[in-house]
């Protein structure tokens, strides 16, 4: 069971710079606290490391000793159960001044969790009060879930196992869904439709870039059913290319012209803006469509190819200038295959060239 300092402090990130300014002295690289409350009868002492990690104890001022009741469950009422309450307001008026609050208990959680925020605008709500560790990301357009984050036990994936861990389900397509459960850190679905959604483990197994290629499927799914826009042109495209598959900014940095895969009714003389998938998330170039209908045999686990188009870089983008949030304020919520150009997107890339 967690003790007390590391309960009010799961999800919280000390920031050491507001430490001095709170009241804490410094002594061989740990921070210390002191204050009497109770008239004076006890002393709380909360000491905090170079990492952050917090400590504590409450002594009794007349016999200078620690006070036991305070970590005995049990006392947890009457006088006991008052002084354990009033160390606990010490140790939350810390946490609100002096620390960085985060949404969730694991590292990488919270960091896929600002990663969503910066490439969606989309911060994890709470709808149920009794489990706050579940939070759910929605889209706001649509008002559909892509991603619902848990804390739960292990052993409720994977028997042989236990400990507390933050999981996500991910909605993704049915035969992604059957390869990934073949993958170390995939499971079936935890409490969700197990033939449409998958249960990622968030304990770096993972790597954030590989969670975030499926958090970008699972978006694309939450988009649907949204009215088309009608103003997509039919000789410029939006090309997803996934940089887990295939290295498109090493191919253009060795030549101008590559061949890619065609899925669409793309024709010799369209533009092709080539969309790089996470950790990029970005449109990185503008491409001539130079040869269509190349016959091509390709097919592993991942893809099948039947033919290929020949493309010829003809500007690249810096990768903060077509990041997946612009592209979702003029209306793109998804690039999950070859779709036409918004009109309002090409003018706009027309007047920045």
């Amino acid at each position: 069971m967690p003790v007390l300092e590391e309960k009010v402090f799961e999800k919280a990130v000390i920031d050491l710079s507001k430490l001095k300014a709170y009241g804490f002295t410094v002594k061989k690289g740990v921070y210390q606290f002191q204050k009497l409350f109770m008239n004076g009868d006890f002393k709380a002492v909360i000491n905090i490391n170079k990492e952050g990690k917090v400590s504590g104890e409450v002594y009794d001022t007349a016999s200078e000793s620690v006070y036991l009741p305070l970590r005995v469950e049990e006392m947890s009422v009457g006088f006991a159960g008052q002084v354990r309450a009033l160390y606990v307001d010490i140790l939350e008026d810390i946490k609100a001044h002096c620390c960085k609050l985060n949404p969730f208990a694991l590292g990488q959680t919270n960091r896929i969790s600002e990663k969503i925020f910066e490439i969606y605008g989309d911060k994890p709500d709470f709808p149920w009060e009794k489990y706050s560790d579940c939070g759910v990301f929605r889209n706001p357009q649509t008002d559909k879930w892509y991603a619902l984050v848990m804390n739960i036990d292990r052993s409720k994936l994977d028997k042989t196992k236990n400990g507390a861990v933050d999981i996500m389900n991910l909605k993704l397509n049915e035969d992604e869904i059957l390869r990934l459960h073949k993958k170390k850190g995939y499971y079936p679905a935890y409490h969700m439709n197990k033939k449409s959604w998958i249960t990622l483990v968030l304990d770096d197994t993972l790597k954030d870039d590989e969670v975030f290629l499926h958090i970008e499927e699972s978006y694309g799914f939450s988009s649907m059913g949204k009215k088309k826009n009608s103003s997509l042109l039919k000789n410029e495209w939006l090309v997803p290319a996934n940089p887990q598959y295939f290295d498109i900014v090493g191919a253009f940095r060795t030549q101008d012209e590559i061949i890619w895969k065609q899925s669409a009714d793309v024709k010799a003389g369209d533009i092709a803006y080539m969309y790089v998938g996470a950790p990029v998330s970005a449109v990185l170039y503008r491409c001539l469509v130079t040869e269509v209908d190349i016959p091509y045999n390709y097919a592993d686990k991942n893809i099948k190819i039947n033919k290929v188009m020949k493309i010829k870089r003809l500007q690249s983008y810096a990768p903060d200038m077509l990041t997946f949030a612009k592209l979702k304020s003029f209306g793109v919520n998804a690039v999950r295959g070859p779709c036409g150009l918004p009109e309002e997107l090409s003018r706009w890339l027309k007047e920045k060239s």
